[in-house]
């Protein structure tokens, strides 16, 4: 059974290299054109040895279409006479021409437990919910996004402080592991799946560096998974105003809640309070929320304590809060 692999990024790369080491022929590889990886990208997703690289050292076929849907690009897949599929992270939504190439269609390797966060950044919008469990899904590939029946599913938890970065390197092998099963069972025959529950459903749309902004006026909690999920792209980040200065752009790296409420009724959402070492701001539900590093336009990753030995902070701070200064 001929395989072809189409993905892109660390959360593919395990599955391709699963497959490598089967006894299945991997007969070709389609990736997504060069591009800058990660933040100079503009993408949540991640690059490890890359999907390319791994292909070229073993001789195999690198297909780099802007479009796998033209005539062109079927063109070139039924070139390589594939049996099956295999999808993870490809970053495109395939034709019915192109799922037609392939005797057995295509498998789809989602991380997520569809059918909740279908889309390109499951990992992302399963923490910024504050979802306590998510993991892998493969399911049979259909013309609607991530819709296709579920022929393999497998959960984990997600960690109280886990990054989205951190979480994608503990599904990308989970994944690998459930498409080559999954490949396995195709091969002995008709495998039969699981149709999703459409009422069910939930979106994971790509990411954007506006998801980052943070809005103080949000529970202690939801900013902290909101810090987590923009982990390592797009990076969460405010604004710190303080009096007769310009605003700085912060990059929150790393929160914590704080273990109680600080005693400011007064202040409003945004409100930043300091000691000589530690940095907490005031959320909406009067929670506060610890700043532990934080990353200044222009300069480098620090904790809070570094910041602040650094910088001056008047009595009265707040972020993305210049109204209430």
């Amino acid at each position: 059974m001929n395989l072809v692999m189409m993905g892109t990024g660390s959360f593919a790369e395990p599955t391709f290299l699963k497959l490598l080491e089967s006894t299945y022929p991997v007969v070709g590889l389609v990736t997504q054109p060069d591009r800058a990886t990660g933040k100079e990208r503009g993408s949540s997703r991640l690059a490890r040895q890359g999907m390319k690289e791994i292909a070229l050292e073993r001789g195999i076929p690198v297909l780099q279409p802007e479009s796998i849907n033209t005539s062109e690009g079927v063109a070139s897949l039924k070139a390589l006479a594939p049996d099956l599929l295999v999808v993870a992270a490809y970053g495109q939504i395939l034709s019915k021409d192109v799922l037609g190439v392939a005797s057995l269609g295509g498998i789809n390797v989602h991380a997520s437990l569809l059918p909740k966060y279908r889309g390109a950044a499951p990992i992302n919008w399963a923490i910024y919910h504050g979802e306590s469990q998510t993991g892998v899904t493969i399911i049979r590939m259909s013309i609607s996004l991530d819709a296709g029946d579920i022929l393999a599913q497998e959960a984990v938890e997600i960690g109280p402080e886990e990054t989205a970065g951190e979480l994608e390197a503990r599904l990308g092998p989970l994944g690998a592991r459930l498409a080559i099963e999954t490949v396995t069972r195709l091969e002995h025959g008709p495998v039969s799946g699981i149709a999703q529950d459409k009422s069910r459903a939930t979106k994971a749309p790509k990411l954007t560096k506006e998801h980052g902004l943070i809005d103080w006026s949000r529970p202690a909690v939801a900013v902290c998974n909101q810090i987590r999920a923009m982990q390592p792209w797009p990076t969460a980040f405010t604004f710190l105003y303080r009096q007769g200065q310009e605003p700085l752009r912060l990059m929150i790296q790393r929160t914590a809640l704080a273990s109680r409420e600080r005693e400011q009724p007064e202040a409003a959402p945004g409100a930043v309070t300091t000691d000589a070492t530690r940095m907490w701001v005031r959320c909406g539900d009067g929670a506060y929320l610890e700043i532990l590093d934080l990353q200044p336009a222009g300069k480098r990753r620090m904790s809070a304590q570094d910041f602040l030995r650094g910088n001056v902070m008047p009595e009265k701070s707040w972020m993305n809060g210049v109204d209430a200064l």
